[in-house]
């Protein structure tokens, strides 16, 4: 049956019934199973969970197909979950062409097709949302399939993973799928513990072999020479280059100009260099990976310059075929505002960028036009190593080095797998290919070790939400919660790190015997006087933090007193010397005013800077449409400032009389101890410093002891003591009521029950307050999407514009709840939810009241990717809103901004291929 459809050999494996499903489900596929796909469907039929951890492309997702093969020939349900739309949606497409419409479904935030069918494929949220709610649609649930589930190692979204664990009826059987993780069995282990017998697989196995390479200049030189050592020319390679030998390249003649030489001889390929030799050595389709939006949009420039074409004539017409039915529908002035006719030239060569930044709709296109072989080459960031399936012959890796959101790092080994895993298709390729280019800090050796390396540990990112803890109490009480979430993988990565903890701290007692032995001395008890001198040492210290906690407060006290216009001299740091404050600081806890400096930064200043006490020297006037992009105001105001400064007459000192001040409260102590000290018997030992070494061995390791015993008590129960801490400030805040071991949720918690965004209590907060009633629509989605949106702009930007009137003074409202509630978050040891940012405010607001695409793209700065994202998740919180609003009016509105925020791009889904 090699040539029936997948539908037609579903159907003919069911009249087979009576082989065991396991056979049954093997005749489905045109190729024989692998023995850990075999093992992890035999433990399914026998009733198991199954955790299985394997390389991108093993094929561990068939494990998953069976779970739902079990589900449908036993006339149960089975759930296909996954982090992101785009696997849903793929994952959907290929189910639909197997079982047929009629028995698959799809729920994902924005799209609900048959979800009452027997198997549905869906986001780990919609599952999530669904056991709280108690919905009926989790009848005759049999199976879930957790796709991705490493994902649960994510900061933001992992505890989702975590809660439908816990949470999932016993008897439903989980099927767990992961990238290849060094900490499987401890995972598998958590598994058994909370859902019962799991089986756990783990393949390392690469059913594509996948080869190492480094490209220099035009040559790729292979990273290991016998598999196991690298590569000798390369390493003779980087000692030229460290030593300043001349690079290889050819001669240099003197016809050629002085940018030719250069490219002739650098090392460091062009990029389009770099596709033109894959494709000479047949190593096309590739996924070039970069770590940057612009980065990517630049390289595909690089090669349209080049006139590369990588595409044959009936190529290019598929495409061009392709690009027009899934773009019908986008309007031609949104394709203007888009580039289109750029994209489409370089989709139609077989040139592509991939990142979050491009409209979701063109995406998708990429991804269709890359899964059918006609675009070779991709230029993505590392987002797509995590994302759908586009498998490709080999990987380039420009760099080794990229931005983490606060700093360049060196990429992990866990990453390094992640972005080369993608190279080398099943069934396609007998081998996968990885190119790091060479760069004159690339060290072979290093390399070698990523490429080496499998070690990629999951590790829980859960805590208690503010959502999850009003569920928790209103469905099984505090108590029982409270259990529950005892049970989560962070409880159980931590009690399992305790053990290791407390050996070491066993460890250091014994070795304290031994140190008080070796310390005793004939004139006294020198354990005695080694714990003066102990005592001594640490009551000196406390005298000098209490003086620096006194500059401290000195310090918190002026930044909290600046205002707009002070000019000051920041005292040291970077940023010494004289700035103007542009904005003020808004929380006492960690006052941060906004400065701008001499040399026209705009930063913020903390106590780090400011040591001691502050004085204005004097002020300036900050324009009213003052611009943090203007360069010629901040150059005027920064002159304006500076003078000032040298025209002042600034006195200081006040902090050091402070400090002193602090010292002597100390005084009288510390003088006591020193006298007691030098009346001891042992002091006048002649072997006191001998025996004071060993005194000192035992009391570091008694401080070694007490941090230990400090880290055991944090970690034990450590997650059930943070979700105390956010019952006691939901309590303080109303949404929760009644004694500790007897709390029930009010009226205004089963309102926060509802709204499941990052910043829930925050916009719970802000309905009760009322700041958004009177808001028209397009009004009240600005305002939301300051608390939805999180910029990549760098900290010390000045804040963006936004509209003024209601608009402005609804932010300011959100904004000071916002302060407030950081600070009982902070009282009560929780990480305050993020500071709402207005970045999006005024693009979400013209689109809101109909503004065209370009008008939008072209006022702000935002991507027509992220602004598709941005406001799809606006829209979301929006329809929350309407939910769980008491005031009318401010349903409605949310309603209202709904509607005119979904359309045009934001609403456009492209035909399915």
């Amino acid at each position: 049956m090699s040539g029936a459809s997948p539908a037609d050999r579903y159907a003919a494996s069911r009249q087979r019934s009576s082989a065991p499903q396991t056979e049954q489900f093997a005749r489905l596929y045109e190729f024989a199973l692998d023995e850990f796909q075999l093992t992890g469907c035999r433990a399914l039929e026998a009733g198991r969970g199954v955790l299985v951890a394997a390389p991108t492309g093993s094929g561990k997702t068939v494990v998953g197909e069976f779970a739902i093969h079990c589900a449908v020939q036993s006339g149960t349900k089975c759930f296909y979950t996954t982090p992101i739309k785009a696997l849903s949606n793929q994952k959907y497409a290929e189910l639909v062409e197997r079982y047929g419409r009629d028995t698959i479904g799809l729920l994902t935030g924005d799209t609900s097709i048959n979800g009452e069918a027997p198997v549905v494929v869906m986001t780990t949220e919609v599952l999530r949302n669904m056991l709280y709610a108690g919905s009926t649609t989790l009848d005759n649930l049999s199976h879930v399939v957790m796709d991705e589930v490493h994902y649960l190692a994510d900061r933001f979204r992992g505890a989702v993973w975590e809660e439908i664990i816990i949470h999932l009826p016993l008897e439903v059987i989980v099927t767990a799928l992961s990238a290849t993780v060094s900490n499987a069995e401890e995972f598998g282990a958590w598994l058994s513990a909370v859902r019962g017998d799991t089986e756990v697989i783990v393949e390392e196995h690469r059913p594509v072999p996948l080869w190492q390479h480094v490209m220099a200049g035009h040559h790729l030189y292979d990273l290991f020479s016998d598999g196991h050592h690298v590569n000798p020319e390369l390493i003779a390679l980087e000692r030229g280059v460290r030593s300043g030998t001349p690079r290889p390249g050819g001669s240099r003649r003197a016809s050629r100009s002085r940018h030719q030489r250069h490219r002739r001889t650098r090392l460091t390929p062009w990029r389009s260099d770099v596709v033109e030799k894959l494709g000479s050595d047949g190593l096309l389709p590739c996924i070039y990976f970069l770590f940057s939006r612009a980065g990517c949009d630049d390289a595909v420039q690089q090669c349209l310059r080049s006139a590369i074409r990588l595409t044959t004539s009936e190529e290019r017409q598929r495409i061009r075929s392709t690009i027009a039915e899934r773009t019908m529908g986008i309007s031609d002035d949104d394709l203007a505002a888009l580039d289109y006719v750029d994209w489409a030239e370089a989709l139609e060569r077989g040139i592509a960028a991939h990142h979050a930044g491009m409209l979701p709709a063109f995406k998708e296109v990429v991804e269709d036009l890359f899964q059918q072989g006609l675009i070779k080459v991709v230029f993505a960031t590392e987002t797509l190593a995590l994302g759908i399936n586009m498998p490709a012959k080999s990987v380039v890796l420009e760099r080794l080095v990229k931005w983490n959101g606060e700093a360049h790092a060196d990429l992990s080994a866990g990453e390094y797998t992640q972005l080369t895993g993608r190279a080398g298709r099943r069934g396609i390729d007998v081998e996968g290919h990885a190119v790091v280019l060479w760069s004159d800090d690339l060290d072979p050796e290093v390399l070698a070790g990523l490429a080496s390396t499998r070690t990629y540990p999951l590790k829980s990112s859960f805590r208690a939400s503010y959502n999850m803890a009003v569920n928790l109490v209103g469905t099984m009480g505090r108590q029982r919660a409270r259990d529950v979430l005892e049970t989560s993988f962070a409880q159980f990565q931590a009690d399992q790190s305790v053990v290791g903890l407390s050996a070491e701290a066993k460890r250091l007692r014994e070795a304290q015997d031994g140190y008080r032995t070796a310390m005793s001395c004939h004139l006294g008890d020198f354990s005695e006087y080694a714990r003066i001198r102990e005592d001594l040492s640490q009551a000196e210290k406390t005298a000098g933090r209490r003086a620096q906690m006194a500059r401290k407060t000195n310090a918190e006290n002026s930044l909290m007193a600046l205002r707009p216009g002070d000019v000051i001299r920041i005292p040291r740091g970077k940023r010494a010397g004289p700035a103007v404050v542009l904005t003020a600081a808004d929380r006492p806890a960690d006052p941060r005013p906004q400065v701008l400096t001499a040399e026209r930064q705009i930063r913020r200043i903390s106590t780090v800077e400011v040591p001691g006490s502050l004085d204005v020297v004097g002020r300036v006037k900050i324009p009213r449409h003052f611009s943090a992009k203007d360069s010629g105001m901040k150059r005027d105001l920064a002159q304006r400032a500076v003078a000032v400064a040298e025209s002042a007459d600034n006195e200081g000192g006040r902090s050091t009389r402070a400090a002193q001040d602090a010292v002597a409260e100390s005084g009288d102590e510390i003088a006591d101890m020193r006298s007691r000290l030098r009346a001891h018997p042992c002091h006048g030992c002649e072997e006191r410093e001998a025996h004071a070494r060993w005194a000192e061995r035992y009391f570091r390791a008694e401080r070694q002891i007490g941090e230990l015993d400090r880290r055991i008590a944090a970690r034990t129960h450590s997650i059930a003591r943070q979700f105390d801490r956010v019952c006691e400030t939901l309590t303080e805040l109303g949404y929760l009521e009644g004694a500790a071991d007897d709390l029930r949720v009010t009226d205004q918690g089963r309102m926060l029950g509802v709204l499941y965004s990052e910043s829930d209590l925050l916009i719970a907060e802000c309905l009760r307050a009322g700041v958004w009633s009177g808001l028209a629509p397009h009004e009240l989605a600005s305002v939301v999407a300051a608390i939805v949106y999180e910029s990549r702009r760098s900290e010390g930007e000045v804040g963006p514009a936004v509209p003024g009137g209601a608009v402005e003074a609804a932010l300011a409202g959100v904004h000071r709840i916002w302060a407030r509630l950081s600070d009982i978050e902070r009282a009560h040891r929780l990480n305050p939810e993020p500071e709402p940012d207005a970045g999006l405010v005024w693009a979400v607001y013209r689109w809101a009241r109909g503004a065209s695409l370009l008008t939008v793209l072209t006022s702000n700065d935002v991507s027509a990717g992220d602004f598709v994202r941005w406001t799809r998740q606006v829209i979301d919180v929006l329809e929350q809103i309407a939910q769980a609003a008491a005031d009318p009016q401010v349903t409605e509105a949310a309603r209202e901004a709904v509607d005119a925020l979904d359309r045009g791009v934001v609403s456009f889904q492209p035909t399915a291929p």
